[in-house]
């Protein structure tokens, strides 16, 4: 599938390629670390008027990048979280430190434990829809917590390492979206407009990404088994990660529907980082977990409230750096 706004490649990395959808070389670097989970990163762009990056820049931000994490091949089925956030730091640095970090989903809790792990290297950080303290149940983390650990190694050893996006869904099989109350577009259902979406969405749905199982294996185990990251347990290359030291400003955007990361385990990072409570802002949005990137209202509210607040200039105590759109 096609991207929807226009972007080059910055750079490759093992584990990613980076996405530029700058429109300008002024401003200050936002990076959107999107989800590794089923889906790829076309997820932030999916549509005209679905689209996160398209938002972003609709409300003045001209330099953005997204990590579009690769599908596992085997050569990559030893690569592990570490890997991930190593590559993360690289790409950060070629940016140009500090960034704007912006963690969807299971890129949320990646960027969290990243700006704990290098905070000076994160101006300000948005968590949309992320699975941070998994105490507080969710269909997904039910699912995992009564499957044996046993089996999921069986599943990474079927495949001799990689984790194929199909076992995913079938191991998760969640229920078929309502594709309208999903988007929530402004075209008729019936027109063929909304059936090309419809269609484009179909497209999206089926293009599963795999995993590397060593990678699969530490998510499932100690993030949604474990809940490693919310009890202060979790180690990123070498050091253990203590959520306190993220003191950057933090915007928590949530579903109030979400079935993947319900809002108190999302809101639950507002409790455990460093940052003051007056330089945290959280946002709710009526709609699914899907409907946080991809849902028109969601998209066309509180994601223009995130731009406007990343873009804004004051000074930024909790960061101690000024937060300056340019």
């Amino acid at each position: 599938m096609q991207w929807t706004t226009a972007n080059t490649v910055a750079l490759q990395l093992p584990s990613m390629i980076l996405r530029d959808f700058s429109t300008s070389r002024h401003g200050r670097p936002v990076v959107i670390c999107a989800p590794y989970a089923l889906h790829g990163a076309l997820i932030v762009d999916f549509a005209s008027d679905h689209s996160i990056v398209e938002a972003l820049q609709r409300g003045g931000l001209s330099r953005i990048y997204v990590t579009d994490w690769r599908s596992a091949e085997p050569d990559m089925r030893y690569f592990s979280i570490d890997s991930y956030l190593s590559d993360l730091n690289v790409a950060i640095d070629e940016i140009g430190a500090p960034v704007d970090l912006v963690g969807l989903c299971q890129g949320g809790w990646l960027s969290l434990v990243y700006a704990a792990r290098f905070p000076e290297k994160v101006r300000r950080l948005v968590l949309v829809g992320s699975p941070v303290d998994v105490s507080a149940e969710s269909e997904l983390s039910r699912m995992v917590a009564a499957v044996p650990s046993t089996a999921f190694s069986g599943l990474v050893e079927f495949e001799h390492g990689i984790v194929r996006g199909d076992q995913m869904r079938a191991l998760w099989s969640p229920a078929p979206p309502d594709i309208e109350r999903l988007l929530q577009s402004t075209l008729s259902s019936q027109s063929e407009g909304f059936g090309e979406l419809r269609e484009r969405f179909r497209r999206w749905d089926a293009a599963v990404v795999n995993l590397p199982g060593t990678y699969y294996l530490q998510v499932v185990n100690w993030i949604f088994k474990e809940n490693q990251i919310a009890e202060g347990r979790f180690v990123a290359l070498g050091r253990r990660v203590n959520l306190a030291d993220a003191k950057t400003p933090i915007f928590i955007l949530t579903a109030a529907e979400d079935e993947i990361a319900p809002p108190p385990q999302t809101l639950a990072a507002a409790r455990l980082v460093g940052t003051p409570a007056a330089s945290i802002e959280m946002a709710t949005e009526p709609c699914s977990h899907l409907g946080l990137f991809m849902g028109r209202p969601a998209l066309t509210n509180s994601w223009r409230q995130i731009s406007r607040w990343l873009a804004s200039e004051r000074v930024d105590r909790a960061a101690g750096v000024r937060a300056s759109a340019g």
